[in-house]
């Protein structure tokens, strides 16, 4: 254990959460979506696991130490419900609430069609799969910066 980090972040994710940059992306996945195959594509190359939690669980841990773009509006995406695009099933409210908590104030998701949601998750920089078993699980976010010390 170490001080002051999440205990849900393993070794694997925080080295990955660190290599990354910004800019680069990183996929939380639901149990369904076919996260090895699509990992491999990724710049990390492999699937990262946080199978004991729920796709808001993952994110909340993974926001304690991950800063969200503040330049652009895809700083989170969630993958649309086929057929009901603005639908917003609980899984995602929830994440949506984990984020607006890191955040300190409401910062909405947009929506990805899910082939599209497919393609930007290959060109991620990781993609982690949670234990999250309900349907459209899975989100995209990429990473901001830390500014310097005033």
């Amino acid at each position: 254990m170490l001080k002051g980090l999440d205990h849900r972040l393993n070794a694997d994710v925080l080295y990955v959460l660190r290599a990354m940059g910004h800019g680069d992306t990183l996929v939380v996945a639901d149990t369904n979506f076919p996260s090895d195959s699509i990992a491999r594509a990724t710049v990390y190359g492999d699937l990262l696991r946080m199978e004991n939690l729920t796709a808001a669980q993952a994110v909340e841990a993974v926001l304690s130490v991950l800063p969200l773009d503040t330049f652009v509006d895809d700083f989170a995406g969630r993958m649309e419900v086929v057929g009901a695009p603005s639908e917003v099933p609980p899984v995602q409210a929830e994440v949506q609430a984990a984020i607006d908590a890191a955040e300190g104030r409401p910062r909405p998701m947009v929506s990805i069609e899910r082939f599209d949601f497919y393609d930007r998750a290959r060109d991620a920089y990781a993609v982690i799969q949670t234990g999250e078993r309900r349907f459209y699980g899975c989100f995209v976010f990429r990473k901001g910066v830390i500014p310097p010390d005033a």
